[in-house]
């Protein structure tokens, strides 16, 4: 991995230190990162792909308007099982829940990422991953519930 280059210009509008992370990697560093706060609650009827593209497109919208004349890249992950989107977990109830959804199960993810330019332009890309896992005995349930890995993710990612 390459040292990172700040980029004064560019503002991240993310809250995940995933993201930013993820950025380093790639030897990009945001000269800011301002979370939107918005409802990410599926509308109704929503479905996930357009749901992580609505958000991530949203996410950047909110930003702009506070870092007017600069670069602001958001993204969004939504997992699904099916048609139904799935919660982050926030605790060990609600990661218990996703757990006995994904559970032998395909499920998909969806990454939305947003950029919008200086000048108002929106460049947007969404990214879908099928994925399967496998059935969890209770033994592995209750270690990666332990592991606490599962906080502030879009669903859960078993690692």
């Amino acid at each position: 991995m390459a040292d990172a280059v700040e980029y004064p210009d560019l503002v991240l509008a993310s809250a995940s230190p995933r993201r930013l992370d993820l950025l380093r990697q790639i030897g990009i560093l945001p000269g800011t990162v301002d979370p939107a706060d918005l409802d990410e609650s599926p509308l109704r009827a929503e479905l996930p792909e357009p749901h992580a593209a609505r958000l991530a497109e949203a996410k950047a919208r909110a930003i702009a308007a506070r870092h007017p004349g600069r670069f602001v890249l958001a993204a969004d992950t939504v997992v699904a099982c099916g048609r139904r989107i799935l919660p982050k977990a926030l605790d060990e109830r609600s990661a218990r829940h996703c757990l006995a959804l994904l559970s032998g199960r395909k499920h998909r993810v969806h990454g939305g990422v947003a950029l919008l330019t200086p000048d108002g332009k929106l460049r947007t890309r969404l990214v879908t991953c099928l994925l399967y896992t496998k059935r969890l005995d209770r033994q592995e349930e209750e270690a990666y519930l332990a592991s606490g890995q599962y906080l502030w993710n879009a669903g859960i990612f078993l690692f």
